[in-house]
Formats: structure tokens, C-alpha cells, sequence
């Protein structure tokens, strides 16, 4: 698609959501250098968003309103396992993109892969406002690269619950069952082995 195609995109819902979603860095920096160019003011903000839920749609509710037009980067199946470890993301990319992009707030949404470092969606896209969420351990905006950005502010998570916090507990969840089916089993698995290891004595 072209840059104004692109563009149009925004604005006319009868087009394909797919169009406002990228895979190419240089693609993406086309069409904010153009958005720019026609005085609209780009915010950039990034994350995993997995198991989607009100507290994302909040934060980023407030990332759009701090500009015009919202970016949001979305890490890679492969760069989240690299960041939090085998079993997440619980929901695979293509869903997270595509959820995301079905909120109102949300103009583009950009995955991130492991080729590509986390500061180098900002430093192609050098957005007037970067948001930061406060709950990122492993990923803080320094001054060398907030030089990339307009201005940088941070958003604490909006939701009481975190997503990691949310499948720790679907985890727990899911062992308490097991424990339970396992606990109501166990007798009479006890009592099939007695009888097997009395067969066998006789």
C-alpha cells in the first residue's frame, strides 16, 4: 500500500483493519513522518498486551490523548518468551495485533521481533510523545534515547491485577483442579495397587 493509502486508512472504517498494521519499521516511519507533515502529533507507546483486558484499554486511552495519533508496538511470540520466559505469551501474536487493533484509541500497531532491539521502534519512529509504563522492569527510556523522542511521560498500569499476576493465577487455578481430581482418585488408585501386590504374593 502507498503512504497515502495508508493515511486513509485512519479515517474510513469500511477499509480492511489490516491496513494499520506493520511489520516494517521504515514502512511505519514513512507514514508518521507524513502524519507529521500534515500537523498531526505522534505517540508511540509499547508492550506485550497479552490476555488483553480493561486495564490495557485504559493506558492506552490515555497514551492517545496525550496526541493525535497512536502507535503501538507490540512484541513478537518469540521476543516475549525472550523477555518473560517459556509459557507466555498465553495469547499468540496475531490475536494480540488483531484485539488491539479493534480498540478505538489504537491508529497502528507495529510487531517487534528479537531482530530488532527494544529501543529501535523510537529511535525509526522518533515520536513527539513516548509513553513509558511504569510496571516495565526490563526496559527504561535513558536520556541517549529520549534525545529520539519529543517528549517522554509515563503511565502507571491502570488495572489492579497485572497480566503476569492474571496467569500466575490461572495457573494456581488450574493446579488446584488437578490437585483436587488427583485427591479424589488417589484412594481408589491405592487400592487397585494392594490388590495387585496381593495377587501377586499369592
Amino acid at each position: 500500500m502507498t503512504v497515502e493509502e495508508r493515511i486513509a486508512s485512519l479515517t474510513q472504517p469500511h477499509i480492511s483493519i489490516q491496513s494499520r498494521y506493520y511489520t516494517d519499521f521504515e514502512e511505519l516511519k514513512a507514514v508518521a513522518d507524513a502524519l507529521r507533515g500534515l500537523g498531526r502529533k505522534v505517540v508511540l507507546t509499547q508492550g506485550v498486551y497479552d490476555l488483553l483486558h480493561v486495564g490495557h484499554a485504559q493506558y492506552l486511552a490515555k497514551a492517545k490523548a496525550e496526541g493525535d495519533i497512536l502507535i503501538v508496538g507490540v512484541d513478537s511470540d518469540a521476543l516475549t518468551r525472550l523477555r518473560k520466559g517459556e509459557g507466555r505469551p498465553v495469547v499468540p501474536q496475531e490475536e494480540r495485533t488483531d484485539m488491539l487493533l479493534h480498540l478505538r484509541d489504537v491508529d497502528m500497531v507495529v510487531l517487534r521481533d528479537v531482530d530488532k532491539e527494544l529501543e529501535a521502534l523510537i529511535e525509526t519512529i522518533k515520536p513527539d510523545v513516548y509513553i513509558a509504563s511504569t510496571s516495565t522492569k526490563d526496559f527504561t527510556v535513558s536520556p541517549s534515547l529520549a534525545i529520539h523522542c519529543g517528549d517522554v511521560r509515563t503511565l502507571p498500569p491502570q488495572a489492579t491485577t497485572s497480566t503476569s499476576a492474571r496467569v500466575q493465577q490461572v495457573s494456581m487455578l488450574g493446579a488446584d483442579e488437578l490437585a483436587k481430581e488427583l485427591a479424589s482418585q488417589m484412594p481408589g488408585m491405592v487400592h487397585k495397587m494392594l490388590d495387585k501386590i496381593k495377587n501377586k504374593s499369592q
